[in-house]
């Protein structure tokens, strides 16, 4: 097998397809663990892979798992598909083109905390795809894959689609679990966690799309497998959404501890009209700005190196700016980005937000005075380590570290 072990459907031809998918392998790995496996069988194969979330945190996930406590059922399992961060758009691409092993992988995850519910949870503007799961889902309980007493056992599943509204706040698990509920998508207060109170007040596992895709591969071929690409505190590949002012934007599966320079520069083909790379967003929208010097670029992209440059690796939607961008301006974008996805629950967000706003927009129109710029980053500043989620907390992210790195960009908008 390649190394390709998330976008597979670039080398084999229809893999949307059930019997596309069954003819390599598919589902195989799904009937051994309900027939000849126990839960915590899997449980302890993801945990020796090393495996963490692909959503963002970068958490363990096999730890993740085993904080569902064993006396309070029934447990639960959420697919997070709400890809709403500027930037990334991996998770689309698994979904459409290779959704047979996310769906054995949302399985394998629920036999292992022994959920008999899954719920997958999609972004209000992937209703198509919503759409297209259900018959996909419909596929897996009329061949026996899905349902009850599944393959003679005591096992039974069912899995669940959920439209969003298309809100980034619901992309925040607790938001997410509320809006499933059928209430305004908004965080909930932590503790409890989901992991004692989740869905409908009961243990629940949640899990990124690109998180779940890697488990038909791991349980299925065994965590050294895993751990044979990537690095010893992140194993395994990631899906880097490469975009901005590069040459060929796109999803690159590679092995995590790959540096920023081969992505831009050989799989992105380097930068639009050979211009000079000037920074580099690794997160998306609510990444920090790292400057592109030569020590950023050759950073491995993983959990543990990207924090020493002052950003976070994120879900790796890696945006790339160059010379001709004025950081003010993408500045502007982020935080008119934050302000509208707001939810407004709590003071600092909804007031900071949109003041941020009003300064950013009087900076960039050319009609502020030196002190504004100072103004924006105390606003930013006083939002930090107060919000109620990491919302508010993203939207200064990109305002502190462009003032603190490109101070001059600023400057160069002021009213002369």
């Amino acid at each position: 097998m390649s190394d390709l072990f998330l976008l597979r459907h670039r080398t084999i031809a229809g893999l949307n397809q059930l019997s596309i998918y069954l003819e390599n392998g598919g589902f195989k790995t799904w009937k051994k663990a309900v027939t000849a496996q126990k839960p915590e069988d899997l449980i302890n194969e993801v945990k020796a892979s090393g495996l963490r979330g692909r959503g963002g945190a970068g958490f363990p996930t096999g730890v993740k798992w085993s904080f569902l406590p064993n006396n309070i059922w029934p447990h639960y399992v959420v697919a997070n598909s709400d890809e709403s961060e500027p930037g990334t758009f991996k998770d689309r691409e698994i979904l459409e083109y290779n959704p047979y092993q996310f769906l054995e992988g949302l399985m394998l995850a629920s036999y292992a905390v022994q959920a008999k519910d899954a719920y997958i949870y999609f972004r209000g503007e992937f209703w198509q795809i919503a759409r297209r799961f259900d018959e996909r889902i419909a596929e897996l309980t009329a061949s026996g894959y899905l349902g009850d007493h599944l393959f003679g056992t005591d096992y039974s599943l069912r899995i669940h689609t959920h439209l969003g509204a298309g809100a980034y706040i619901c992309g925040e698990e607790t938001a997410l679990l509320e809006s499933i509920e059928g209430r305004l998508g908004q965080p909930r207060l932590r503790p409890p966690f989901p992991a004692v109170e989740g869905l409908f007040g009961l243990p629940t596992v949640i899990n990124n799309v690109e998180t779940l895709t890697n488990l038909p591969v791991i349980i299925g071929e065994g965590a050294a497998r895993f751990r044979s690409v990537g690095t010893e505190k992140s194993p395994g590949t990631k899906i880097f959404s490469l975009s901005g002012r590069v040459k060929k934007p796109g999803n690159y599966e590679l092995p995590l501890g790959t540096t920023f320079r081969e992505l831009i520069f050989t799989h992105g083909e380097g930068i639009i009209n050979d211009a000079k790379i000037k920074a580099i967003m690794p997160a998306g929208a609510s990444s920090a700005l790292i400057p592109a010097t030569d020590v950023a670029l050759d950073t491995p992209m993983d959990y543990e190196s990207v924090p020493a440059l002052g950003g976070q690796l994120g879900s790796a939607s890696v945006i790339i700016l160059d010379e001709t961008v004025n950081i003010s301006d993408l500045v502007k974008d982020t935080v008119h980005f934050f302000k509208h996805e707001s939810c407004g629950k709590c003071t600092p967000c909804r007031e900071g937000t949109y003041w941020m706003s009003c300064i950013i927009d009087r900076i960039v129109s050319g009609k502020s005075k030196k002190e504004d710029i100072d103004l924006l980053l105390t606003v930013a500043r006083n939002m930090q380590n107060k919000c109620f989620c990491a919302l508010g907390e993203f939207s200064t992210t990109a305002v502190v570290s462009a003032i603190d790195k490109f101070r001059a960009d600023f400057e160069a908008r002021l009213e002369s």
